[in-house]
C-alpha cells in the first residue's frame, strides 16, 4: 500500500503541473475508445456491448476480448460513460469519480495510469474460516505509439482466503513450487492464517498494420463463445502466454491464438520445472446473412518436441487433425467445433455450441456408450431489454459433456487444460449444466442474479470416471457402456445475487455485495468428499476487470 502512496504523490504532483497546458486530456476523457487495446472482459460489462452487437445487422461476438475499436462500431462507448459522470470540478472530485487516475494525451502517444483493487470481507458457515477476504492491490497502465501500437500492462499483489470449498480446492494437487493454485489466478503460497499470497501479472502488446489485421502478444485470456460457459476456449484458467492474429474482411473474421501452457502437477514434472505444452486455435466466424452467424473451430494440444513449439502447428490455416494423423497421436491431441448465433428478434439470440475431441463413427449410432465418443454441447439464449424493461438482461443456457471428453491417454499430459483447471468448461467433462442469469442496471446501479443446476460424476475408489481431464483416458473403466454422470454422481445447486454502485466508470471501481448459497450433495460421501452446504456473504470494492469462477 506505501508503494502506491508514492505513487499517488507523484502522479498528483505532475498531473497538477500539467493540467494547464494538457487541453487534450480534458477534452477527451477515455483515449482508450479510439484504441486496439482489449476492453476488460467480464460478463457483467460485456452484456452492455453484446446488446448493440447483437442490434445490428449481424455481427462477430464469438472471439473475446473485444477490441475499443472494434466496438465502436457499434456502440459510441465515451457517450455511454459520459451518461454516468457526475458533475465534479475539483481535481480529487474528479479522478475519483470520473476520470482516470493519470494520463497524458500528445498528438503522437498518450498513457494512462491507475491504481485497482479487489478489498473484499466476507462469511461463510464453515468452522474452518472464521471469515474470509481477499486483499487485492494492482496498478493498470495503459497507452499508444501513433495509431497502429498500443500497450496495457496490470501488476497484482493479492493476498486472500475464500469460503471453505474454494480454499479446499485451490490445495488439492499442489503445484511445483508453490501450495495452491488459485482458481483463475495462478499459483499461491498458503499463509499462516490459512489464506493465500499469490501474485499476478497480465500484459499485451497489440500491432494494428491496417483495417485486416490485428495481432497481439502478451499474457492473459482470451475466450470463445456466446455464452455464459465455452467449451472451445474459456477465461477459467490462469493467464497465459499467448500470441493471437485477428483478420478480418467480407463477411469474415478469422481468429488465430496460439497460447503456451504449464501442467504443474508434481507427478509429470522434471528437475521442479512444469510440464509445458503449447496449444494452437482457429476460429472463423462468418456472418452468413444478416440474422445468422457460423463458426468453426479446432485445436490442438502438443507436448514439447524439446525445441519449443512444433512448427507445423504453427500454420495458421491448416487443419490441425491432418497434421496430427501424419506425425501420429502422440504428436498432439486435436479438436474440431462448430458454433451458431440466430438474432430471433432486435432483442432475442439463441446460440449453440459443439465440440468433438474423439469420434467413431462405426460406434456412434449402436447405443452401446462407446468410451471414445468424446464430445460436448451447449445451447442458450439471450433476451436484452426483457419485457420490454430497459436494462433488464435474462439469459438461459444448457450444457453437457461427455465422459473422458478432454483428456488424453499416455500421462495425460496433453489434456485440454493449464495450471489444474480446464482451457473450457469449468467442470471439465462428465456432466449436465443448466445455468440461468439475469442483470439489470440504472445509472451507476446493478445488480446481478445467477442460478446453475446440474450433475456430474465424480472419480469413486481410485477408478477414473472421466470427470477428471488430468486422468489418462488409459485409465478408463471400460470400452462400453459409458454414461454422463457415471461415477460418484454428485448434484450441485449455486444461487448468486450481487448488487452494487459503479464509483468510476473510466476504471469500472465499485462497491458491491454478494451472496453465494451452494449445495454440494454426492452420492456416496466419503472423509474426503462429503456433502456441503455453504451460505458465503462477501461485500467490498474491487475494480472489475476479470472474471471469477466460483460456481462449481
Amino acid at each position: 500500500m506505501k508503494q502506491f502512496l508514492l505513487f499517488g504523490f507523484i502522479f498528483a504532483t505532475i498531473q497538477l503541473a500539467t493540467a494547464q497546458g494538457n487541453t487534450n486530456a480534458q477534452n477527451d476523457l477515455f483515449p482508450e475508445h479510439e484504441s486496439q487495446l482489449n476492453i476488460p472482459f467480464t460478463h457483467n460489462s460485456y452484456t452492455e456491448l453484446d446488446y448493440f452487437f447483437n442490434k445490428s445487422d449481424n455481427s462477430h461476438t464469438t472471439a473475446k476480448p473485444y477490441a475499443f475499436m472494434d466496438a465502436a462500431r457499434y456502440a459510441d462507448l465515451s457517450a455511454l460513460k459520459s451518461e454516468l459522470l457526475k458533475n465534479k470540478s475539483s481535481f480529487i472530485g474528479r479522478k475519483i469519480w470520473n476520470e482516470h487516475f493519470f494520463s497524458v494525451q500528445k498528438e503522437d502517444y498518450w498513457f494512462t495510469i491507475d491504481p485497482a483493487f479487489d478489498l473484499q470481507l466476507g462469511k461463510d458457515n464453515s468452522d474452518d474460516v472464521s471469515f474470509t477476504y481477499n486483499n487485492t492491490r494492482a496498478l493498470k497502465i495503459q497507452g499508444g505509439l501513433g495509431k497502429n501500437f498500443n500497450f496495457s500492462t496490470t501488476f497484482y499483489e493479492s493476498q486472500g482466503r475464500f469460503a471453505d470449498y474454494i480454499n479446499k480446492s485451490a490445495r488439492v494437487n499442489p503445484p511445483v513450487g508453490a501450495s495452491a493454485v488459485i482458481p483463475g489466478r495462478g499459483k499461491g503460497k498458503v499463509l499462516p492464517e490459512g489464506g493465500f499470497d499469490y501474485p499476478v501479472a497480465e500484459a499485451y502488446i497489440s500491432y494494428t498494420p491496417n483495417e485486416h489485421f490485428n495481432f497481439q502478444f502478451g499474457n492473459g485470456k482470451n475466450f470463445i463463445g456466446d455464452g455464459y460457459r465455452s467449451f472451445m476456449l474459456s477465461d477459467v484458467a490462469s493467464p497465459r502466454t499467448f500470441f493471437k492474429i485477428n483478420t478480418k474482411f467480407w463477411k469474415i473474421k478469422y481468429t488465430n491464438i496460439w497460447m503456451w501452457l504449464d501442467d504443474v502437477r508434481r507427478e509429470v514434472s522434471t528437475d521442479n520445472n512444469n510440464f509445458r505444452k503449447y496449444v494452437a486455435i482457429h476460429h472463423l466466424s462468418w456472418n452468413v446473412n444478416k440474422r445468422l452467424n457460423l463458426g468453426l473451430f479446432e485445436a490442438v494440444v502438443s507436448a514439447n518436441t524439446g525445441n519449443g513449439f512444433d512448427i507445423n502447428f504453427f500454420n495458421p490455416v491448416i487443419f490441425y487433425r491432418a497434421v496430427e494423423f501424419t506425425k501420429g497421436s502422440e504428436s498432439g491431441n486435436a479438436m474440431i467445433g462448430l458454433n451458431g448465433k440466430y438474432k430471433l428478434t432486435d432483442n432475442i439470440t439463441a446460440y449453440s455450441q459443439f465440440v468433438l475431441d474423439e469420434l467413431t463413427v462405426g460406434r456412434f449410432f449402436d447405443g452401446d456408450g462407446y468410451w471414445g465418443n468424446k464430445f460436448a454441447f451447449q445451447i442458450g439464449a439471450k433476451y436484452f431489454d426483457a419485457f420490454k424493461i430497459d436494462n433488464l438482461y435474462l439469459q438461459g443456457e444448457f450444457n453437457i459433456a461427455r465422459p473422458y471428453t478432454f483428456s488424453h491417454f499416455g500421462n495425460g499430459t496433453l489434456n485440454y487444460g493449464h495450471f489444474n483447471q480446464p482451457l473450457g468448461h469449468l467442470w471439465g467433462s462428465n456432466f449436465w449444466e443448466t445455468v440461468g442469469i439475469a442483470r439489470y442496471k440504472k445509472g451507476r446501479w446493478f445488480a446481478n442474479a445467477k442460478i446453475v443446476l446440474g450433475e456430474k460424476g465424480f472419480d469413486q475408489d481410485g477408478l477414473n470416471y472421466g470427470g477428471d481431464i488430468y486422468r489418462s483416458n488409459d485409465e478408463r473403466i471400460a470400452n462400453t457402456g459409458i454414461e454422463i454422470g457415471q461415477g460418484n454422481k454428485t448434484s450441485i445447486f449455486i444461487g448468486d445475487i450481487q448488487a452494487g454502485y459503479v464509483v468510476n466508470p473510466a476504471t469500472n471501481l465499485q462497491f458491491f455485495g454478494g451472496l453465494t448459497v451452494r449445495n454440494f450433495d454426492p452420492t456416496t460421501q466419503t472423509s474426503t468428499f462429503a456433502k456441503q452446504n455453504t451460505t458465503w456473504v462477501t461485500v467490498g470494492l474491487r475494480t472489475d476487470l476479470f472474471n471469477w469462477y466460483f460456481d462449481f
